[in-house]
C-alpha cells in the first residue's frame, strides 16, 4: 500500500502532551484512521490495545497519528514512531517565520517528515497569541 501522509490542526493546548493524547484518543473514536480488519468484515477494535494486538496493525501501521506513540524532545534524534516539535529556527526555516500562522501552511499540508514520524508545530493568530497546533507526520506501509 505503501506510506499515507497525515496532519491535523487541534486548539491550542499549552500541554503539548495533552494536546497529542486528546487527538489520538479522538482519531481513535472517530475511526479516522486505517485497519486493514475492516475490509474483512471484522469489527472495529474497543481500544487502541485491541488495535495493536491486530497482526496487520502491527506490520501496516494505521496511517494516522495513532502510529506515534510518544513525544520526544525537540532537540532529540528522531527515533521511529515518535513526534519532535519544531523548534523556532525550524519555523523560521520553514515557515519563514518563528510564529508561524494556519496561513503559513502549505496549501496542501504537506511538510517535511521522514516516515514513521511525526511533527508539531504551535500555530499562532494575527495578534501573535497561541492559537492552534498543527500535528502532521507520514506512516504506514
Amino acid at each position: 500500500m505503501g506510506a499515507s501522509a497525515w496532519n491535523y490542526c487541534v486548539p491550542y493546548e499549552p500541554d503539548l502532551h495533552r494536546a497529542f493524547e486528546s487527538l489520538r484518543r479522538k482519531v481513535f473514536k472517530e475511526r479516522d484512521y486505517l485497519w486493514a480488519g475492516a475490509y474483512r468484515g471484522r469489527r472495529w477494535p474497543k481500544n487502541e490495545r485491541a488495535l495493536w494486538r491486530d497482526e496487520s496493525t502491527q506490520e501496516e501501521g494505521t496511517h494516522s497519528i495513532l502510529d506515534i506513540s510518544r513525544i520526544i524532545g525537540p532537540c532529540a534524534e528522531p527515533a521511529s514512531h515518535t513526534l519532535k516539535p519544531v523548534t523556532e529556527e525550524e519555523a523560521l526555516r520553514l515557515f519563514g517565520t518563528r510564529r508561524p500562522t494556519r496561513s503559513d501552511l502549505p496549501e496542501t499540508g504537506t511538510l517535511p517528515c521522514e516516515r514513521w514520524h511525526g511533527r508539531a508545530v504551535v500555530l499562532f493568530d494575527a495578534e501573535g497569541a497561541p492559537n492552534e497546533i498543527y500535528f502532521w507526520g507520514v506512516s504506514g506501509d
